[in-house]
C-alpha cells in the first residue's frame, strides 16, 4: 500500500477532548474518528489493527474447539425479563420499542440469547460439551463515556459461551478457554496477567480477568512476586496476620472532639495513629440502612460489602440520611448506641476482630468514644473481609508481601453455573433419560479495547510502538526523495517485501523528510526502511527498530539477505521483552 493513495489523516496536536494516551494517539495517527459520545469510526489503519486482533482471537478460539456463530445485536425484552436482568442491569442497557410497541434492547452481552438458542436446539447430553462464540459489536450506554476506545459505548467484543452436562465438564471448558486467552494475549505481544475477579452483573461464582499491565490502567491489581497469585483489587483477599487479641478493654468514654470530622483530624486532635480509629460508613443496601466498619487507615471495598450482604445494589448514604439515622452530622457516626431499629445490620472488617480499645464516632456532633470494644459495646451482625488490600499485605497463597500495580482489563472468563440455564429452563436428557440443567460458562475479550490497551502499554513521546502482531503494517518503506533512483529502489524493496508476505507500506508522499519521520513514528510501524539519495550514494540503506529506536545501516548490495537477518533479530527482541 502506498501512503500517497492511503486514507490516514494525521494530526499534529493532541485533540482537546482526548484524555488518555491511546485516545490521543489513535486520533492523531488517523486510526479512528469520533462520531458522537463514546462512538467511533475506524479508519483504514485502525481497522487493520482491529482485524488483526480479531483474527488471532478467532484462530485460538477455533483451536480450543469453539464454534463461531453470529447473534443479533437487537434483543427482545422478554428474554432479559426471564433472567431478571431487564431491571437489574440498569441504565447501561439501551432500551427501546419497535413500531408494534414491543420492548427491545441493544445487546451489551448475549447470555440470554445464546441460552435461548441452546434450550430449543440441544436436547441430549451427547451433544455436549458445546462452546459457541462470536465477534460482534456491543452497546452499553455508559453514563460517562471516556478515554476513547477504553470506555466507549459501542465496541467490538468476542463473547463465547460453554455448555456442559455438569460442573466437572465445565471446569475442563473453563481451563480450555483460560489457556486460549493466555495464548491470545501472548501472540498479540502484550504483557499481561490473569487475576481473580468479581463476577459483577454477569453473575456466576468464579472468574478471572486478563489485565494488560500499564501505568495508565484504571484497575489496581494485587500481585504476588513469589507465586502465581493475582487478583483485581475488588476481589483480592485481605489476610489476617497471626496475632493474639489483647485482654480486657477499659469502659468506653465520651470525649469532645470539636471540629474534628475526618480520621486525620481526629487522630491529630487525640494524638493517636489513624489505625486506632474505626471508621463507620453508612450505606443503603437494597433500600435498607447498613453500617460498615473498617480501620481508620484502610479503605472500604464496596464490592466486598455488596457480596457480604448478598445485595443487588449498595450506595453510600447521603448526608441527610446520615443525619436522620445518627442524629449527628457526617464525620461523627459510630457503632456504639447506633439505633438498632433503623440500622439493623452492622458489619465489621475482620481485621477489627484482632484488636480492641478502639476510637469511634459517638453519633453526636463534635464527640467520639474512647476505649471501644466492638464485641462488648456494639451489636455487631458479623465480621467479614471488607477492605482493600494494601501494598505489603501477605499473599493469601504463600504469605509473601503483595505488590500493587495498574492494569487494563481486556478479557474476562466466568464460570456461570446454572444462573441462566435455571432461569430459562435450558436442560438436556442425561444418561438415565432425566432432565438435567446445563452448566454454563462465558468468556469475553474486548477486541477493540485490546488495540487501545496495546497503545497504552507501547508508546513514547513520538507516538505508538506497535508489536508486530497488532501493527497495521509491519514495515514502513520511507522514500525521502520521490524522484529518480531513491523512488525506484524504494518501490523495488516494497515489491520484494510484499512478495515475501511481509505487510508493508510505502511512504511515497511528496513531503519533507521531517514530516514523514514524524508520521511514521506516530503510526507506530515496528520497522522502518529509509532510503535517500545521500545514503544510496554511499551504498547503504538505513533501518530502524521502532521499539528500541536503534538505527542500523545495511548495504544496498545484498540488502534482502541483510534485512531478513536484521528483521528476525528485531522480531526476537519483541518476543523476549
Amino acid at each position: 500500500m502506498k501512503l500517497s493513495r492511503y486514507y490516514a489523516p494525521t494530526l499534529k496536536e493532541d485533540p482537546a477532548d482526548a484524555e488518555v494516551v491511546s485516545h490521543k494517539l489513535m486520533l492523531r495517527a488517523g486510526m479512528i474518528r469520533k462520531l458522537t459520545s463514546g462512538i467511533y469510526t475506524f479508519l483504514p489503519l485502525g481497522l487493520r489493527s482491529l482485524n488483526k486482533a480479531a483474527r488471532i482471537v478467532r484462530e485460538e478460539m477455533d483451536r480450543a474447539g469453539a464454534l463461531e456463530i453470529l447473534m443479533p445485536g437487537v434483543q427482545p425484552a422478554d428474554l432479559w425479563q426471564e433472567t431478571g436482568r431487564w431491571e437489574y442491569y440498569g441504565k447501561e442497557l439501551l432500551r427501546f420499542k419497535d413500531r408494534h410497541d414491543r420492548a427491545y434492547c441493544l445487546g451489551p452481552t448475549h447470555e440470554e440469547v445464546v441460552t435461548d438458542l441452546i434450550r430449543h436446539e440441544v436436547r441430549s447430553y451427547r451433544q455436549l460439551p458445546l462452546n459457541l462464540y462470536q465477534v460482534q459489536t456491543k452497546f452499553r450506554d455508559e453514563i460517562r463515556p471516556r478515554f476513547g476506545l477504553m470506555r466507549g459505548r459501542e465496541f467490538v467484543m468476542k463473547d463465547a459461551y460453554s455448555f456442559d452436562k455438569d460442573e466437572e465438564g465445565a471446569l475442563v471448558s473453563y481451563k480450555a478457554m483460560y489457556d486460549a486467552y493466555c495464548r491470545i494475549f501472548s501472540r498479540l505481544g502484550l504483557r499481561f496477567r490473569a487475576v481473580e475477579a468479581d463476577t459483577g452483573a454477569i453473575g456466576g461464582n468464579y472468574s478471572h480477568e486478563f489485565m494488560v499491565l500499564a501505568d495508565t490502567g484504571e484497575d489496581t491489581i494485587a500481585a504476588c512476586p513469589s507465586c502465581e497469585y493475582g487478583a483485581n483489587l475488588e476481589k483480592a483477599e485481605a489476610m489476617l496476620p497471626v496475632k493474639t487479641k489483647p485482654g480486657n478493654c477499659p469502659e468506653h468514654k465520651l470525649v469532645a472532639t470539636p471540629g474534628a470530622h475526618t480520621v486525620e483530624e481526629v487522630a491529630a486532635f487525640l494524638k493517636v495513629e489513624p489505625a486506632r480509629i474505626v471508621k463507620t460508613l453508612l450505606y443503603v443496601a437494597d433500600g435498607k440502612p447498613v453500617a460498615a466498619l473498617v480501620r481508620g487507615d484502610r479503605e472500604l471495598n464496596e464490592v466486598k460489602l455488596k457480596n457480604a450482604l448478598n445485595a443487588q445494589d449498595v450506595a453510600l448514604a447521603t448526608p441527610e440520611q446520615v443525619q436522620a439515622w445518627t442524629k449527628a452530622p457526617v464525620g461523627f457516626a459510630g457503632p456504639v448506641g447506633l439505633n438498632a431499629d433503623v440500622v439493623k445490620t452492622i458489619l465489621a472488617d475482620r481485621e477489627l476482630s484482632q484488636d480492641t480499645d478502639w476510637i469511634t464516632g459517638a453519633n453526636k456532633a463534635d464527640a467520639h468514644f474512647l476505649h471501644v470494644d466492638l464485641d462488648d459495646d456494639v451489636l455487631l451482625t458479623n465480621y467479614a473481609d471488607l477492605r482493600n488490600v494494601a501494598c505489603g499485605d501477605p499473599c493469601p497463597r504463600c504469605g509473601a508481601p503483595l505488590e500493587l500495580t495498574k492494569g487494563i482489563e481486556v478479557g474476562h472468563v466466568f464460570k456461570l453455573g446454572y444462573k441462566y440455564s435455571e432461569a430459562m429452563k435450558a436442560s438436556v436428557l442425561d444418561e438415565q433419560g432425566k432432565d438435567r440443567l446445563v452448566y454454563m460458562g462465558c468468556y469475553g475479550i474486548g477486541v477493540s479495547r485490546v488495540v487501545a490497551a496495546c497503545i497504552e502499554q507501547n508508546h513514547d513521546g513520538a507516538g505508538i510502538k506497535f508489536p508486530p502482531a497488532l501493527a497495521p503494517f509491519e514495515v514502513a518503506v520511507v522514500c525521502l526523495d520521490v524522484k529518480g533512483e531513491p523512488l525506484a529502489k524504494a518501490e523495488a524493496i516494497y515489491a520484494w517485501l510484499t512478495g515475501q508476505g511481509v505487510e508493508a507500506v510505502l511512504d511515497d508522499r511528496d513531503e519533507r523528510p521531517g514530516v514523514k519521520f514524524k508520521d511514521i513514528d506516530l503510526m507506530g510501524f515496528p520497522f522502518q526502511i529509509v532510503l535517500g539519495g545521500k545514503g544510496l550514494a554511499r551504498g547503504i540503506v538505513e533501518v530502524k527498530d521502532r521499539r528500541t529506536g536503534e538505527k542500523s545501516e545495511l548495504p544496498v548490495e545484498g540488502f534482502e539477505a541483510a534485512f531478513t537477518a536484521w528483521r528476525l533479530q528485531a522480531l526476537a527482541g519483541w518476543e523476549s521483552r
